[in-house]
């Protein structure tokens, strides 16, 4: 690890000073990437500016038909929080399937979101849910903010603030999790929403993307059977040595099908 300096803003506004004052410096939420990027050497930031005791970027909310989570929000209170699992069950199930318990102690939402890695699971149900990040510049629309391989539509500077998810009709999570890491090797969320079905997969291709014919299948019947035949790429999503593509596309049905069985109540 390189030399840098650990400093801890007062406020979100302090925060987004010191970002100003210093290029090089990056936000420490959870850290589960940055600080193993760290170690290796493997980015050199000037600062550290920890934000995980910022009390704008706390807090559960639901109103109106609204599930607000603050950026700074670790997974395990997510995955345990009783206002979760009443408007959103499916995403209390998704948080409690992340890594492992230190990771769910540690990981926020926040940092997920902002670091984008193709196999996390809190992008799916961002996207499938049609959730809009709040940053302390603007609102982003989930359907704008991921932008492929650890990109997003994040500015330099911009920092996320909380995640507002519509609480949809019915939703449901499946994924096929890697044995050692418990990253997604594939991911699928489903959520019938008041503008209609949307499906999004994780870990399969170079980021979270949304399955667009599943979503016109699934408009006519929400059973299994209906992803039959249903269009997807295999050319467009990832392979490596514990996965090829054609399995990977295998693994995106299945685990739509699943999705779909708890979200019919089948087992």
């Amino acid at each position: 690890m390189y030399a840098l300096n650990y400093v801890r803003p007062g406020s979100l506004a302090e925060a987004a000073k010191l970002l100003a004052a210093h290029p090089e410096a990056k936000l420490l939420g959870g850290g589960m990437t940055l600080v193993p990027t760290l170690k290796q050497r493997l980015a050199k930031p000037s600062h550290l500016v920890d934000i995980t005791q910022l009390p704008e970027l706390h807090g559960i909310r639901a109103a109106k038909g609204r599930l607000e989570i603050g950026a700074a929000t670790k997974h395990h209170d997510v995955a345990t929080s009783s206002m979760v699992r009443r408007a959103v069950p499916a995403l209390a199930y998704l948080a409690g399937l992340i890594g492992d318990p230190q990771v769910r102690n540690l990981g926020t939402l926040g940092g997920s979101v902002a670091n984008n890695d193709p196999a996390a699971d809190y992008p799916a149900a961002v996207l499938g849910l049609a959730a809009t990040i709040v940053t302390n510049k603007r609102e982003i629309a989930a359907d704008d903010y991921f932008q492929g391989l650890f990109a997003t539509a994040l500015e330099e500077g911009e920092i996320i603030v909380r995640v507002v998810f519509p609480v949809p009709k019915r939703a449901a999570y499946a994924k096929f999790p890697h044995p050692a890491s418990g990253y997604a090797m594939a991911g699928v969320f489903v959520a019938r929403t008041g503008e209609g079905m949307r499906v999004a997969v994780t870990g399969a291709g170079p980021g979270v993307f949304r399955w667009r014919e599943a979503e016109a299948a699934l408009a006519k019947s929400l059973r299994p059977a209906a992803l039959e035949g249903v269009a997807l790429d295999a050319a467009e999503l990832n392979e490596d040595i514990h996965a090829s593509r054609e399995y990977r596309a295998n693994l995106v049905r299945v685990m739509a099908k699943r999705a779909l069985g708890k979200l019919s109540g089948r087992k």
